[in-house]
């Protein structure tokens, strides 16, 4: 059984609604984006290796580093068109091998696990769609088809095939990300084998061909932790572009609480008590998930208050 549910009250980081206007509907018009791309209010930004500059201001705030198409890097096939805001202002990133250079030496590169807690809603939105879009043309440069190398096409959505006239579009890979309670209302997390020591999350994994999220769910919690789960509640999603995952978030309910990991993918995982989640942060003992993951928030969904910070007793 699959249950649904609001979203959590506090919009999860990278999804807030960012103010800006895809605009599909110009991507082909080739016109239109010479126009958009001429305009003296149009801003751009360098994306390189999943990063862009960021900057603060006098105010304290962290904002992308953006500038006006004329003094931007030289480019046109790795130009992509992100959208307008609603005062008619276009944005593009240009995809480079590397970042440029700032004269005040003030900014400084950063990806999304940093920029995207920092950001505002407008420029974290214009990264994330910046860094998939990087990621999937540096990974599918060659037609799956025939071979043929592709050229990019509407405004950076698009890799056309000149030998077979294939067309192929930005990849998303769906993934469920879970976290499981039993009767006790406690919640399992696990640690992967290839994190650090103290590092626990909620579980997660890909949704396979063919399968429903909810049956995802249910096969992934088992296979990594041995766990059998019913129902399954749908929370939140969130676009994870490393490199190209779509997090769909869930709470589920244990119908077994026996613990057997696989080993290859979870190392341990342990039942938690809201107590003894708490007094594992403060001493230290667990290290929280990233910030920005929605699997922090999965978690705090649970908790009822944010996570305590790591080694800071009450």
């Amino acid at each position: 059984m699959t249950t649904w549910t609001h979203e959590p009250k506090e919009p999860l980081p990278l999804t807030a609604p960012s103010g800006i206007d895809r605009a599909a509907h110009h991507r082909l018009d080739e016109a239109w984006l010479a126009a958009a791309w001429s305009h003296p209010t149009t801003r751009v930004f360098v994306v390189s290796g999943g990063q862009a500059l960021i900057d603060e201001t006098e105010d304290g705030t962290t904002e992308l580093v953006m500038t006006p198409t004329f003094e931007a890097p030289l480019t046109r096939s790795h130009r992509y068109f992100l959208g307008c805001d609603e005062d008619g202002v276009s944005y593009f990133a240009l995809q480079k091998d590397s970042l440029p250079g700032r004269f005040d030496q003030s900014a400084r590169a950063a990806g999304l696990r940093e920029a995207g807690l920092l950001l505002s809603p407008r420029d974290a939105g214009l990264l994330v769609h910046a860094v998939a879009l990087e990621n999937w043309q540096r990974l599918h440069r060659f037609c799956s088809r025939c071979g043929e190398r592709t050229v990019i096409a509407a405004a950076g959505h698009i890799r056309r095939c000149p030998a077979c006239g294939a067309e192929h579009y930005p990849r998303t890979d769906p993934a469920v990300i879970m976290l499981v309670t039993d009767d006790q209302d406690r919640a399992l997390l696990g640690r992967q084998v290839h994190w650090p020591e103290g590092r626990f999350s909620t579980l997660a994994g890909f949704v396979e061909p063919g399968e429903a999220i909810e049956e995802s769910v249910r096969r992934e919690v088992f296979e990594e932790a041995g766990v059998t789960v019913g129902e399954v509640t749908y929370v939140a999603s969130q676009p994870w572009p490393f490199p190209s995952s779509l997090m769909l978030g869930f709470t589920a309910k244990a119908t077994s609480p026996h613990i057997t990991v696989d080993g290859e993918e979870i190392e341990e995982a342990r039942w938690f008590s809201r107590e003894e989640l708490r007094t594992a942060f403060e001493t230290g003992e667990v290290r929280p998930p990233y910030g920005i993951s929605i699997a922090a928030r999965l978690i705090e969904l649970w908790y009822g208050e944010p996570l305590p910070k790591p080694g800071v007793g009450r």
